[in-house]
Formats: structure tokens, C-alpha cells, sequence
């Protein structure tokens, strides 16, 4: 990957190693070395955000959550986790290239079908999206929810 752009975070501290040509870096959600990509780096800029900006505890945090939905496995990027073990909020995480629109939040409300979270966040690192689930529907959200 090429020098990862500057994102709409705060900046970050990563652990970064080379293997095979590749830059990884150290995941302690999932405590291992994962392949660096776009949508990484925005991935690790979210956790770091949550975990720092959302009170957010580390253990509340799962990554490459399984969700199946029309019988096809699918993964979310990043489910938060209740103190009561319930999905709280669902994130899906996109490369800074790609452009957040509505498929991207259909791709989200979709996963969120199955998981019942309160709360969606959709972000290409640049941009960040918002939304509580009510009774209504989703209600755009002008902040990040904050850990319980």
C-alpha cells in the first residue's frame, strides 16, 4: 500500500511490520498482524476513535462479524457490544476512495436486519455517517453514539 492518506481522525499509533512485501499492522481487537489496505487503515482509525473518543471498551469490540442474510455469509466490519452482550452499534468501514452514498447504507442496513443494533456508522475515513435506529427507521445522527 502506498503512503495511506490522512484521514477525518484523530491520528493514530500503529505497529507496522513488513511480510512478504506487504505492510502489516497489529490488530489488538483481533490481537494479530493484518495486511494493511485502504479499507484498513479506515478500520483501525475507527477503532482507535471509538476506543478513545466513544469510551468505548476494547473487549466490547469484534471485528469481521459474521451476519448472514439471504442465506450468504457476509461480514460486518465492526460490531460494538453491549455490557449486556447485544449489539449495540454496527460499523462499515469503506476505502477513503470510495464514496459513502446510499448502497453503502443499504449494505449496512442490510447487515443490520440480522444484527439489531441501535446504531450504524458508515465511513470512508473522510467522511463519517451516523444513524440511530427508531421506531421511524434511521435517524441521521450529528455525532458519534457514546459507549454506555
Amino acid at each position: 500500500m502506498e503512503k495511506p492518506p490522512k484521514l477525518n481522525f484523530p491520528p493514530i499509533k500503529l505497529r507496522a511490520t513488513e511480510q512478504n512485501g506487504r505492510t502489516m499492522v497489529f490488530d489488538a481487537v483481533r490481537n494479530m498482524f493484518v495486511v494493511l489496505t485502504p479499507e484498513e487503515w479506515v478500520r483501525r482509525h475507527l477503532v482507535e476513535f471509538l476506543i478513545n473518543s466513544c469510551n468505548v471498551p476494547l473487549r466490547s469490540i469484534v471485528e469481521e462479524y459474521p451476519v448472514e442474510f439471504n442465506s450468504m455469509a457476509q461480514r460486518a466490519d465492526v460490531v460494538v457490544m453491549s455490557s449486556e452482550a447485544q449489539p449495540l452499534i454496527l460499523a462499515e468501514c469503506k476505502a477513503p476512495e470510495i464514496t459513502i452514498n446510499q448502497d453503502t447504507l443499504l449494505q449496512a442496513s442490510r447487515y443490520n436486519a440480522v444484527v439489531q443494533a441501535q446504531y450504524i456508522i458508515i465511513t470512508n475515513g473522510l467522511k463519517h455517517y451516523c444513524y440511530e435506529l427508531s421506531v421511524e427507521g434511521y435517524r441521521q445522527m450529528n455525532c458519534f453514539p457514546k459507549f454506555r
